[in-house]
């Protein structure tokens, strides 16, 4: 079919003479660039209008509100270009198109036209960047000295959160020792007792509006945390722990009201290819109030315990136990 079209149209042109031929497909072709500008802005709109409910909402965390900030700048900016650049793309098609005893005008270069399009938009880029570089060296300077320590750990393809126990310390670790087997996940040191309280929990627990360290790492390959509501990542990388800081805005049970969705919940993401399972690799960030951080954690099993069993304190039996026992002595 398109063969058969290609040739009527040569068909036609010869008929009507080439230069003819050419004219009518330019008008038509110039009409349609317009046509398309209009449809195209309009679209532009619709899609920014329709989608708009589906973003992500304001930013769970007190310094992704400059990372918010500095993209709706980003975005101002290049959406003034867009538009223009557009509408002088199109516009110049239609406007200038070949018409009899108009003749193209050979323009190969201007100093000053090379100036302007090549300075602004330097400087631009260059504050842009310039206000990343702040909120970046923000969210991974030295946390305040109150913020709670939690390591993330990635692995093919899941994480594991490590919390240290009443002591605020996370204990020694290498990566010899890691043995899952040996319910040792992450290659704690048992030598240092400062792992004796730690444990180790595939869900991220942080308390809202306390500050948290998260101290990052791998047990494979680069992976990378991502953690969108916060407006925040950093890469997970073997042998060279990252770190970075935040302070959530929000509980879960917030953000399930703000957002009208029940079954809302913070995640954390791999940011980075990782292999096969990638699409897979997310953990559960829960944000709740001190108090509940607290029972939370005194529910938890330490990492010790688990690897060492036999070490664990037995359990003492309850009152009405000791007390039946005492009877049947009698």
């Amino acid at each position: 079919m398109i063969f058969q079209i290609a040739k009527a149209s040569e068909y036609v042109s010869i008929l009507k003479g080439e230069k003819k031929s050419r004219e009518q497909s330019n008008r038509i072709n110039g009409f349609l660039m317009v046509v398309f500008l209009v449809l195209g802005l309009i679209g532009v709109w619709w899609c920014h209008d329709l989608l708009e409910d589906r973003m992500l909402g304001e930013s769970a965390s007190v310094q992704g509100e400059g990372v918010d900030q500095l993209i709706k700048v980003t975005f101002i900016m290049t959406l003034v270009v867009f538009i223009i650049t557009q509408i002088l793309l199109f516009w110049f098609s239609f406007r200038y198109q070949e018409k009899e005893g108009r003749s193209a005008f050979y323009f190969p270069h201007n100093n000053k036209l090379e100036v302007i399009w090549t300075v602004i938009p330097a400087i631009a880029l260059t504050i842009l960047v310039a206000f990343g570089i702040r909120h970046w060296l923000r969210i991974t300077s030295e946390a305040p000295k109150d913020a709670m320590i939690v390591e993330v750990t990635g692995a093919q393809f899941k994480w594991m959160v490590r919390y240290p126990g009443k002591d605020g310390q996370l204990g020694r670790k290498n990566y010899k020792l890691i043995n899952e087997a040996a319910s040792n996940p992450v290659g704690q040191d048992w030598a240092d007792s400062l792992n004796h309280d730690d444990f180790v929990s595939p869900e991220l627990h942080v308390v809202v509006g306390k500050n948290v360290k998260l101290v990052i790492g791998s047990r494979d390959v680069v992976h990378d945390v991502g953690l969108p509501h916060f407006r925040l990542k950093m890469d997970a990388v073997p042998g060279i722990p990252t770190t970075l800081w935040f302070t959530p805005k929000f509980t879960t049970a917030e953000m399930k009201k703000r957002t009208g969705n029940p079954d809302f919940v913070y995640e954390l993401s791999c940011d980075q290819m990782c292999g096969v399972g990638h699409y897979s690799m997310k953990a559960n960030i829960i944000v709740e109030t001190q108090e509940e951080y607290d029972a939370w954690v005194a529910a938890q099993p330490t990492q010790y315990a688990q690897a060492h069993p036999a070490a664990a304190p037995a359990e003492k039996p309850a009152a009405s136990d000791s007390t039946a026992t005492a009877l049947t002595m009698k």
